[in-house]
């Protein structure tokens, strides 16, 4: 115990000499000013504040998109259409695309494994996500919509 307290001392009190030698630039005479270099790029697929209920509303499309197929409801073309909408919109990468995606399918895929056949309860269970996912988007729209 005593040799890691030590340890922690000294990594400390290295810790401002190490944070004062920076790399000069490879520059040839004077050293780029402050405003010329370039800001630190942001991460490439950084999570937007509204991540969380956005994967849950692309879970309940993919949900509905099983479920009102399956009940043979007028509509059950809008949910996969809804979905592409959704990821044209903000499938702004990659990873972001892929996570939305994944969430759709897991959706999806939840019901398909369970229902062979439309059942009061994949009646009730579309009704539920229909409340959900209205309450979310209205959500969305009110704290993050321009």
């Amino acid at each position: 115990m005593r040799r890691v307290a030590i340890l922690a001392a000294c990594l400390l009190a290295a810790a401002p000499a190490l944070a004062q030698t920076r790399p000069r630039p490879a520059t040839r005479g004077a050293e780029t000013k402050p405003a010329e270099r370039e800001a630190p790029a942001p991460p490439p697929d950084a999570p937007a504040p509204y991540d969380r209920d956005l994967l849950r509303l692309s879970e309940i499309i993919g949900s509905l998109s099983f479920l009102r197929e399956l009940c043979g409801n007028p509509d059950a073309p809008e949910w996969p259409a809804r979905m592409r909408a959704l990821l044209d919109s903000e499938g702004t990468s990659p990873g972001r695309r892929d996570r939305l995606a994944g969430a759709y399918n897991r959706g999806y895929g939840g019901y398909a494994v369970t229902y062979r056949v439309c059942t009061p309860s994949a009646v009730e269970a579309a009704t539920r996500y229909i409340a959900e996912g209205e309450r979310l988007s209205v959500t969305l729209a009110g704290r993050f919509g321009g």
